[in-house]
């Protein structure tokens, strides 16, 4: 709980429980299954389907307004 409260709640302003459900929500994603842990050997809890990319240009994706970051490799397209 001190995580999510650390990392997303206390530095939102919530207007409806609608809105602190949604953030609740994409924080609860973000940390199973893109956000790595340190405890677990930096892995994630619940890795995706496909298998990671090591080659690539990183990009950064963001959750909640860029509150919640993380970041990913894609594969490099081949030249036509």
């Amino acid at each position: 709980m001190k995580t999510i409260k650390d990392e997303c709640l206390s530095k939102m302003v919530f207007f409806g429980e609608g809105r602190l459900r949604r953030a609740i929500a994409e924080f609860v994603e973000h940390y199973h299954t893109e956000r790595n842990h340190q405890g677990l050997g930096n892995r994630l809890l619940q890795p995706g389907p496909t298998l990671p990319v090591i080659e690539g240009n990183v990009h950064r994706q963001v959750r909640l307004g860029g509150l919640l970051s993380f970041y990913h490799r894609r594969k490099r397209r081949a030249a036509s």
